[in-house]
């Protein structure tokens, strides 16, 4: 009888530790688009969000010493019912306290929209740069360590018109993003006294590109701008033009920037050019360290933002003591924004210490975090060509 009783007790209090264990974990969701027009680029960037998250983890500093779990959900970076539907997943069946993601600015609106707002759980986005999120009704729970369009569009107006290229035709992928990136870039080439010759939307997923190919050549122009996706249109719409000999020369920005066009196109497109978010800043130095140690490609389109956005969600969640919503959303701009101390990559245990003794962090990040007033990177670009089938660097904007 005695070793029942003792048999029951260990059971009841192996149950006890074991169910207090896994209500101490704290779950963060990765929703990015594993699927779709960016699929080759979105596994770097859970991996970076998800270092962060170990390395806060296993730093043994959160909130007295709570895990964080990482729980990954597919946006397929178009289908905005499918997001929508994996982000409630997310947040009903999965509980996550706050959300990394998602990628693509269309699925990113919807999530907002339909279920991080009227859920109150918090998202920062690392790649979604329609100008339109900007002025979002977000209620204080949109962020994202990506800039805005409205900024990169200028940025590769300039470049343009730096190399002595006045005439331009450009295509766009037909969504939020596309559209939006194609307004700031023909607005501010024009008003840099460069000339538009047509400006053609294209759509995803279709088998011939030869009739927007086509229209775009008539217009006269010698250079295409394509704001499009390196696993989709876009890379089709360069792909045409090489077979036809419509164009050979393209500009891109960073849907485009991926080592899958390297891989995938057939010809030459030397002297491409384009930008993506980047920095040559100390902290982008030791996250591409950090980065080869985790196999992630150094450099990669996003990593850098995604590590950031999972590093500020778990510092905002100390600041605010609490896995609430509405209160890590009330700390995020405070992490993210001087005063207080420095924090770069390979340094949230510290941050998560300052924070624990009521101290104050500025994260500086991978990225060289300083948020606006309305929670979105400022906006640092990294400028590269295309030379021997590789992305070269050229400067930082």
């Amino acid at each position: 009888m005695k070793k029942r009783l003792v048999l029951a007790s260990i059971l009841v209090f192996s149950f006890a530790f074991i169910s207090g264990a896994l209500a101490a974990e704290i779950k963060i969701g990765i929703i990015l688009g594993f699927t779709g027009p960016i699929e080759s680029l979105t596994p770097d960037m859970a991996t970076s969000a998800e270092l962060a998250i170990k390395e806060a983890s296993d730093s043994g500093q959160l909130l007295g010493g709570r895990k964080i779990v990482a729980i990954r959900a597919d946006s397929t970076c178009v289908d905005a019912g499918a997001a929508t539907t994996a982000a409630e997943r997310l947040i009903t069946s999965d509980k996550v306290a706050a959300i990394v993601g998602a990628d693509c600015s269309g699925v990113t609106t919807a999530i907002v929209n339909n279920v991080a707002v009227p859920n109150g759980v918090p998202i920062i986005s690392p790649s979604a740069t329609s100008p339109a999120l900007t002025t979002i009704a977000d209620n204080g729970y949109f962020f994202r360590t990506a800039p805005s369009d409205a900024r990169q569009g200028q940025v590769i107006a300039q470049i343009t018109i730096d190399k002595g290229i006045k005439e331009v035709a450009v295509t766009f992928t037909k969504n939020d993003y596309g559209q939006g990136l194609a307004d700031s870039f023909v607005g501010a080439f024009k008003a840099l006294g460069g000339k538009v010759t047509a400006v053609v939307p294209h759509e995803d997923g279709k088998a011939d590109y030869s009739a927007e190919v086509g229209t775009l050549n008539a217009a006269g122009a010698d250079v295409l701008a394509v704001f499009g996706y390196v696993d989709q249109g876009g890379r089709h719409m360069i792909q045409t033009s090489l077979d036809s000999g419509a164009f050979d020369k393209f500009i891109l920005a960073d849907g485009m920037y991926g080592d899958s066009l390297m891989k995938n196109i057939d010809g030459d497109i030397t002297g491409t050019f384009g930008t993506v978010p980047g920095t040559d800043s100390k902290g982008s130095q030791s996250f591409g360290v950090m980065s080869k140690s985790a196999g992630i490609k150094v450099g990669g389109p996003f990593t850098a933002e995604s590590y950031d956005a999972a590093a500020l969600l778990i510092l905002a969640i100390q600041s605010a003591g609490s896995t609430d919503g509405a209160a890590i959303a009330s700390n995020v701009m405070a992490v993210a924004n001087a005063p207080g101390e420095k924090i770069m990559p390979g340094e949230l245990a510290k941050g998560l210490k300052i924070l624990a003794k009521g101290g104050a962090v500025d994260y500086v990040g991978a990225s060289n975090v300083e948020f606006t007033g309305v929670g979105e990177a400022s906006g640092s670009y990294k400028e590269y060509e295309i030379r021997n089938k590789t992305f070269q660097t050229v400067k930082f904007h």
